[in-house]
């Protein structure tokens, strides 16, 4: 009989970079209403950060938890110690000790009210950028070149009045 150990859970010195990884793959795929909460000052808090946002379908929660994975997969080779919920997809909730990312579905997100629930938490919304605007160049212009008649070799200037 084998006993299945799971590894022993990692604990980051810094869980902002696995925060903002976690924001870059709900990006990626278009995940909306964006919010970080930083639990640290909370005692007995479940971690230090909760990433919290919504997907629009199930196959759009699904997306953004696989683009979540993968993203932190790729920049720091960490799994989740957990996900849950991603068969049904109304709340998936992926545990990576420190950070635990919630991707709702909009009406469950806003049943459960996780950010009224943790209201002492210090929340950070996160806005899509606006686009930078470019701002034209202006090139002076040019001016007019004054024409002259040309008559077999000749020019011929216009003679002023005084």
């Amino acid at each position: 009989m084998k006993i299945k150990v799971k590894p022993a859970r990692n604990k980051y010195a810094d869980s902002l970079p696995l925060v903002q990884h976690a924001i870059n793959g709900i990006e990626e795929k278009k995940g909306n209403e964006i919010a970080c909460l930083n639990l640290k000052k909370i005692s007995n808090s479940p971690c230090d950060y909760f990433v919290i946002c919504e997907g629009s379908s199930r196959t759009h929660v699904q997306a953004i938890a696989g683009s979540v994975e993968e993203y932190i997969k790729k920049e720091t080779g960490s799994r989740p110690w957990h996900i849950e919920g991603l068969r049904n997809a109304e709340w998936v909730l992926m545990d990576y000790v420190d950070v635990v990312v919630h991707i709702f579905q909009p009406h469950i997100r806003q049943h459960f009210g996780l950010e009224d629930m943790w209201a002492d938490a210090v929340v950070k919304d996160l806005k899509p950028a606006a686009p930078a605007v470019k701002k034209k160049k202006t090139v002076p212009k040019a001016k007019k070149a004054v024409k002259k008649k040309v008559l077999k070799g000749k020019t011929k200037s216009k003679k002023r009045k005084s």
